[in-house]
Protein backbone atom coordinates (compact mmCIF):
# COMPACT_ATOMS: atom_id res chain seq x y z
CA UNK A 1 0.00 0.00 0.00
CA UNK A 2 2.81 2.45 0.85
CA UNK A 3 4.44 1.76 -2.51
CA UNK A 4 1.16 2.31 -4.34
CA UNK A 5 0.60 5.62 -2.55
CA UNK A 6 4.16 6.68 -3.32
CA UNK A 7 3.64 5.84 -7.00
CA UNK A 8 0.50 7.96 -7.03
CA UNK A 9 2.33 10.87 -5.42
CA UNK A 10 5.14 10.60 -7.97
CA UNK A 11 2.70 10.57 -10.88
CA UNK A 12 1.76 14.26 -10.53
CA UNK A 13 -1.70 12.96 -9.73
CA UNK A 14 -3.67 16.23 -9.88
CA UNK A 15 -2.62 17.27 -13.42
CA UNK A 16 -2.75 13.63 -14.56
CA UNK A 17 -6.36 13.31 -13.47
CA UNK A 18 -7.22 16.80 -14.71
CA UNK A 19 -6.02 16.12 -18.27
CA UNK A 20 -7.63 12.67 -18.30
CA UNK A 21 -10.93 14.12 -17.07
CA UNK A 22 -10.91 16.83 -19.74
CA UNK A 23 -10.41 14.19 -22.44
CA UNK A 24 -13.14 12.00 -20.93
CA UNK A 25 -15.58 14.92 -21.10
CA UNK A 26 -14.53 15.79 -24.65
CA UNK A 27 -15.16 12.19 -25.78
CA UNK A 28 -18.78 12.58 -24.61
CA UNK A 29 -19.12 15.99 -26.29
CA UNK A 30 -17.74 14.57 -29.54
CA UNK A 31 -20.16 11.63 -29.41
CA UNK A 32 -17.62 8.81 -29.46
CA UNK A 33 -18.82 5.25 -29.03
CA UNK A 34 -18.47 3.97 -25.44
CA UNK A 35 -15.76 1.46 -26.39
CA UNK A 36 -13.68 4.10 -28.15
CA UNK A 37 -14.15 6.45 -25.20
CA UNK A 38 -12.80 3.86 -22.79
CA UNK A 39 -9.80 3.09 -25.01
CA UNK A 40 -8.95 6.76 -25.54
CA UNK A 41 -9.27 7.65 -21.87
CA UNK A 42 -7.04 4.68 -21.00
CA UNK A 43 -4.46 5.87 -23.52
CA UNK A 44 -4.45 9.41 -22.12
CA UNK A 45 -4.26 8.23 -18.51
CA UNK A 46 -1.34 5.92 -19.31
CA UNK A 47 0.44 8.67 -21.24
CA UNK A 48 0.03 11.16 -18.40
CA UNK A 49 1.33 8.62 -15.88
CA UNK A 50 4.43 8.11 -18.04
CA UNK A 51 5.03 11.86 -18.16
CA UNK A 52 4.57 12.33 -14.42
CA UNK A 53 6.77 9.41 -13.40
CA UNK A 54 9.50 10.23 -15.91
CA UNK A 55 9.53 13.83 -14.69
CA UNK A 56 10.22 12.82 -11.10
CA UNK A 57 12.63 10.09 -12.19
CA UNK A 58 14.72 12.45 -14.32
CA UNK A 59 14.64 15.16 -11.62
CA UNK A 60 15.33 12.84 -8.66
CA UNK A 61 18.94 13.94 -8.07
CA UNK A 62 18.02 17.61 -8.44
CA UNK A 63 15.06 17.22 -6.09
CA UNK A 64 17.28 15.49 -3.54
CA UNK A 65 19.78 18.38 -3.61
CA UNK A 66 17.10 20.90 -2.66
CA UNK A 67 15.54 18.61 -0.04
CA UNK A 68 12.18 17.95 -1.72
CA UNK A 69 10.57 15.74 0.94
CA UNK A 70 7.39 15.52 -1.18
CA UNK A 71 9.20 13.60 -3.93
CA UNK A 72 9.28 9.86 -3.03
CA UNK A 73 11.86 8.98 -5.69
CA UNK A 74 14.25 11.67 -4.45
CA UNK A 75 13.85 10.59 -0.82
CA UNK A 76 14.44 6.93 -1.65
CA UNK A 77 10.96 5.91 -0.54
CA UNK A 78 10.23 4.76 -4.09
CA UNK A 79 12.89 2.59 -5.81
CA UNK A 80 14.00 4.00 -9.16
CA UNK A 81 14.02 0.58 -10.77
CA UNK A 82 10.37 0.10 -9.91
CA UNK A 83 9.48 3.47 -11.44
CA UNK A 84 11.41 2.65 -14.62
CA UNK A 85 9.45 -0.59 -14.99
CA UNK A 86 6.20 1.27 -14.36
CA UNK A 87 7.09 3.81 -17.05
CA UNK A 88 7.80 1.07 -19.59
CA UNK A 89 4.50 -0.63 -18.75
CA UNK A 90 2.32 2.47 -19.07
CA UNK A 91 4.09 3.51 -22.27
CA UNK A 92 3.24 0.13 -23.76
CA UNK A 93 -0.38 0.48 -22.67
CA UNK A 94 -0.47 4.04 -23.99
CA UNK A 95 0.89 3.04 -27.40
CA UNK A 96 -1.48 0.12 -27.89
CA UNK A 97 -4.55 2.00 -26.64
CA UNK A 98 -3.73 5.15 -28.62
CA UNK A 99 -3.47 3.28 -31.91
CA UNK A 100 -6.54 1.18 -31.08
CA UNK A 101 -8.57 4.40 -30.89
CA UNK A 102 -7.60 5.17 -34.49
CA UNK A 103 -4.35 5.57 -36.40
CA UNK A 104 -4.55 9.35 -36.84
CA UNK A 105 -5.80 9.95 -33.31
CA UNK A 106 -3.12 7.65 -31.92
CA UNK A 107 -0.30 9.36 -33.79
CA UNK A 108 -1.47 12.80 -32.66
CA UNK A 109 -1.61 11.63 -29.06
CA UNK A 110 1.75 9.86 -29.11
CA UNK A 111 3.62 12.64 -30.93
CA UNK A 112 1.94 15.88 -29.84
CA UNK A 113 0.57 14.79 -26.47
CA UNK A 114 2.94 12.28 -24.89
CA UNK A 115 5.90 13.31 -27.03
CA UNK A 116 5.55 16.94 -25.95
CA UNK A 117 5.45 15.94 -22.29
CA UNK A 118 8.59 13.87 -22.63
CA UNK A 119 10.35 16.64 -24.57
CA UNK A 120 9.60 18.97 -21.68
CA UNK A 121 10.99 16.51 -19.14
CA UNK A 122 14.10 15.74 -21.19
CA UNK A 123 15.28 19.32 -21.54
CA UNK A 124 12.85 21.91 -22.88
CA UNK A 125 11.85 22.79 -19.31
CA UNK A 126 15.30 24.36 -18.92
CA UNK A 127 14.92 26.68 -21.92
CA UNK A 128 12.92 29.73 -22.90
CA UNK A 129 10.81 27.33 -25.01
CA UNK A 130 9.48 25.55 -21.93
CA UNK A 131 5.94 26.73 -22.75
CA UNK A 132 5.81 24.98 -26.14
CA UNK A 133 5.14 21.40 -24.94
CA UNK A 134 2.25 22.49 -22.73
CA UNK A 135 0.73 24.67 -25.44
CA UNK A 136 1.01 21.97 -28.10
CA UNK A 137 -0.15 19.13 -25.86
CA UNK A 138 -3.25 20.93 -24.55
CA UNK A 139 -4.11 22.25 -27.98
CA UNK A 140 -3.96 18.71 -29.38
CA UNK A 141 -6.50 17.27 -26.91
CA UNK A 142 -9.61 18.14 -28.98
CA UNK A 143 -7.80 17.00 -32.12
CA UNK A 144 -7.05 13.49 -30.88
CA UNK A 145 -10.66 13.12 -29.67
CA UNK A 146 -12.32 14.23 -32.93
CA UNK A 147 -9.88 12.17 -35.01
CA UNK A 148 -11.13 9.09 -33.14
CA UNK A 149 -14.61 9.54 -34.66
CA UNK A 150 -15.68 7.18 -37.45
CA UNK A 151 -15.34 8.77 -39.94
CA UNK A 152 -12.77 11.07 -38.41
CA UNK A 153 -13.29 14.81 -38.18
CA UNK A 154 -11.35 17.86 -37.10
CA UNK A 155 -12.50 19.95 -34.11
CA UNK A 156 -13.39 23.61 -34.42
CA UNK A 157 -10.39 25.90 -34.48
CA UNK A 158 -11.60 27.79 -31.41
CA UNK A 159 -11.34 24.58 -29.36
CA UNK A 160 -7.71 24.10 -30.37
CA UNK A 161 -6.93 27.74 -29.63
CA UNK A 162 -8.61 27.56 -26.23
CA UNK A 163 -6.73 24.37 -25.41
CA UNK A 164 -3.41 25.96 -26.33
CA UNK A 165 -4.10 29.01 -24.17
CA UNK A 166 -5.11 26.75 -21.27
CA UNK A 167 -1.87 24.83 -21.71
CA UNK A 168 0.24 27.96 -21.64
CA UNK A 169 -1.56 29.20 -18.54
CA UNK A 170 -1.21 25.78 -16.91
CA UNK A 171 2.54 25.78 -17.52
CA UNK A 172 3.01 29.17 -15.91
CA UNK A 173 0.88 28.21 -12.90
CA UNK A 174 2.46 24.78 -12.51
CA UNK A 175 6.00 26.13 -12.27
CA UNK A 176 5.31 29.03 -9.90
CA UNK A 177 5.56 27.05 -6.62
CA UNK A 178 8.96 25.59 -7.65
CA UNK A 179 10.69 28.72 -8.95
CA UNK A 180 13.23 28.97 -6.11
CA UNK A 181 14.11 25.26 -6.12
CA UNK A 182 14.42 25.28 -9.90
CA UNK A 183 16.67 28.34 -9.86
CA UNK A 184 18.94 26.67 -7.30
CA UNK A 185 19.50 23.75 -9.67
CA UNK A 186 19.92 25.60 -12.94
CA UNK A 187 16.44 25.30 -14.45
CA UNK A 188 15.54 28.49 -16.32
CA UNK A 189 12.38 28.03 -18.34
CA UNK A 190 10.14 30.85 -19.49
CA UNK A 191 8.47 31.40 -16.07
CA UNK A 192 11.88 31.64 -14.37
CA UNK A 193 12.97 34.31 -16.83
CA UNK A 194 9.74 36.25 -16.43
CA UNK A 195 9.75 36.04 -12.64
CA UNK A 196 6.98 35.02 -10.28
CA UNK A 197 4.75 38.09 -10.51
CA UNK A 198 5.00 38.44 -14.28
CA UNK A 199 4.33 34.73 -14.75
CA UNK A 200 1.22 34.95 -12.57
CA UNK A 201 -0.05 37.92 -14.55
CA UNK A 202 0.67 36.20 -17.88
CA UNK A 203 -1.13 33.07 -16.69
CA UNK A 204 -4.11 35.18 -15.74
CA UNK A 205 -4.06 36.86 -19.14
CA UNK A 206 -3.88 33.51 -20.97
CA UNK A 207 -6.85 32.16 -19.06
CA UNK A 208 -8.92 35.30 -19.64
CA UNK A 209 -8.08 34.99 -23.35
CA UNK A 210 -9.09 31.31 -23.28
CA UNK A 211 -12.39 32.33 -21.67
CA UNK A 212 -13.00 34.86 -24.44
CA UNK A 213 -12.28 32.26 -27.13
CA UNK A 214 -14.65 29.76 -25.51
CA UNK A 215 -17.41 32.36 -25.18
CA UNK A 216 -17.06 33.95 -28.62
CA UNK A 217 -15.61 31.11 -30.71
CA UNK A 218 -18.60 28.84 -31.40
CA UNK A 219 -20.91 29.78 -34.26
CA UNK A 220 -24.36 31.12 -33.47
CA UNK A 221 -25.62 33.21 -30.61
CA UNK A 222 -23.79 33.17 -27.30
CA UNK A 223 -25.79 31.52 -24.49
CA UNK A 224 -26.61 33.78 -21.59
CA UNK A 225 -24.66 31.61 -19.16
CA UNK A 226 -21.53 31.77 -21.34
CA UNK A 227 -21.72 35.55 -21.56
CA UNK A 228 -22.21 35.78 -17.81
CA UNK A 229 -19.23 33.48 -17.20
CA UNK A 230 -17.08 35.56 -19.53
CA UNK A 231 -18.06 38.74 -17.72
CA UNK A 232 -17.34 37.12 -14.36
CA UNK A 233 -13.89 36.13 -15.62
CA UNK A 234 -13.07 39.71 -16.57
CA UNK A 235 -14.30 41.02 -13.21
CA UNK A 236 -12.31 38.37 -11.35
CA UNK A 237 -9.15 39.16 -13.30
CA UNK A 238 -9.55 42.89 -12.75
CA UNK A 239 -10.10 42.45 -9.02
CA UNK A 240 -7.05 40.20 -8.76
CA UNK A 241 -4.84 42.71 -10.58
CA UNK A 242 -5.94 45.52 -8.27
CA UNK A 243 -5.40 43.39 -5.17
CA UNK A 244 -1.92 42.18 -6.15
CA UNK A 245 0.09 39.72 -4.05
CA UNK A 246 -1.07 36.13 -4.53
CA UNK A 247 -4.47 37.19 -5.83
CA UNK A 248 -3.56 36.82 -9.56
CA UNK A 249 -2.32 33.28 -8.93
CA UNK A 250 -5.50 32.30 -7.05
CA UNK A 251 -7.71 33.98 -9.65
CA UNK A 252 -5.89 32.13 -12.42
CA UNK A 253 -6.57 28.80 -10.69
CA UNK A 254 -10.28 29.63 -10.52
CA UNK A 255 -10.29 30.73 -14.16
CA UNK A 256 -8.57 27.52 -15.25
CA UNK A 257 -11.34 25.47 -13.67
CA UNK A 258 -14.00 27.75 -15.16
CA UNK A 259 -12.48 27.47 -18.63
CA UNK A 260 -12.36 23.67 -18.51
CA UNK A 261 -16.03 23.49 -17.48
CA UNK A 262 -17.04 25.96 -20.19
CA UNK A 263 -14.99 24.18 -22.84
CA UNK A 264 -16.83 20.96 -22.08
CA UNK A 265 -20.24 22.66 -22.00
CA UNK A 266 -19.83 24.59 -25.28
Amino acid sequence: MRTTLALLRASHLAPTLAVTTVVAVLTVVAGLEPGTRAVLVTAVLAGQLSIGWSNDLLDADRDARVGRADKPIATGELPRGLVRRAVVLVLAVCTVASLAAGLLSGLVHLVLGVGSGWAYNLGLKRTVWSFVPYTVAFGSLPVLVWLALDPWQLPSGWMVAAGGLLGLGAHLLNVLPDLDDDAATGVRGLPHRLGGRASGLCALGCLVAATAVIVLGPAGSTPLWAGAAGGAAVVLAGAALRTGGKAPFRAAMVLALLDVVMLAAR
